[in-house]
């Protein structure tokens, strides 16, 4: 058998295999979140961007939420606008924020939907604050001082807490077969705009939205457990004893914080995968062994 034919056989093949799962996600809403050093490699923005446009053309309703830390920095660096962090988040102040949303609403969305639209899909980019997506209220976060052990409220400035998600335009957006890319930029019932956290966002929106899965693409493989090694099946009851023995620390604990709410919310399962990995997205919903850490309530 010529090398060919044997690509076309072995094509098929990998087609014949990913069907079981595409009817499982036939017309099933999976929102994916993007983020992290896939989004500043070209190769891999395009090749995220056709996979989008397949998990659509196989018969899903794709939400792409994204985020742009990256980015946000680079454009402060530039305008000589210093930011700090406090509590692992950006301090937003009146001058940063018109950044953070020239930045995510403009220059980063736009670039999605246009990688989006190339590759054969209709795509439109929007923010939080069209048709009041995120209505979104002033986080409040505390910290324990290290050494007085003292709680302390910090104030992040216009750092958002999701309050309410309404769905009516993604609805509309479903309907007319339209990718919709979010950037995760809220208003207050007043009209106050607010930076919000793109995995919190996307987890609002996946459970807003009744999601079958989150997926949240990220720069690391997954979840690992005491040596190392990645768990690619996570329970609730596992995941929250690993918290408290200290495995899932650091940053990690709220990426898994957030994906536990969100399977607490309808969402079946949602995943934390390394988004620098080839196809990571279609790897994890139309094969066995996944691409990252699937977090399930059971």
């Amino acid at each position: 058998m010529s090398e060919t034919k044997n690509k076309h056989f072995e094509m098929a093949h990998i087609l014949s295999e990913a069907l079981p799962y595409m009817q499982r996600y036939d017309r099933k809403t999976v929102v994916v979140k993007y983020g992290g050093h896939a989004m500043g490699d070209p190769r891999l923005a395009k090749q995220f961007a056709h996979d989008i446009v397949l998990l659509k053309q196989s018969g899903m309703y794709p939400i792409v939420v994204h985020g742009g830390g990256p980015q946000i920095a680079e454009m402060l660096e530039k305008l000589n606008i210093k930011s700090e962090f406090k509590g692992g988040l950006r301090v937003t102040t009146d001058e940063t924020i018109e950044i953070v949303e020239m930045v995510l609403a403009g220059k980063i969305n736009k670039q999605i939907v246009a990688a989006i639209n190339n590759a054969g899909g209709v795509a439109v980019g929007i923010c939080g604050k069209d048709g009041n997506l995120i209505i979104a209220e002033k986080l409040t976060k505390t910290v324990k001082d290290p050494d007085s052990a003292i709680e302390q409220v910090l104030d992040l400035g216009h750092v958002g807490a999701v309050k309410k998600v309404n769905t009516g335009i993604l609805d509309s957006f479903q309907e007319g077969d339209i990718i919709p890319v979010i950037a995760p930029i809220g208003t207050s019932e007043s009209g106050q705009t607010y930076n919000i956290n793109a995995d919190t966002a996307a987890g609002a929106i996946a459970a807003a939205m009744k999601a079958k899965r989150l997926l949240m693409l990220t720069d690391i493989v997954g979840v690992l457990d005491g040596d190392k090694k990645l768990i690619r099946e996570l329970p609730e009851a596992l995941a929250l004893e690993l918290i408290n023995d200290g495995v899932i620390a650091g940053g990690m604990i709220p990426k898994v914080e957030n994906c536990l709410n969100v399977i607490n919310n309808g969402v079946e399962a949602a995943t934390i995968l390394d988004g620098r990995e080839e196809h990571a997205v279609l790897l994890e919903l139309f094969t066995d062994h996944g691409a990252g850490t699937q977090i399930t309530k059971v």
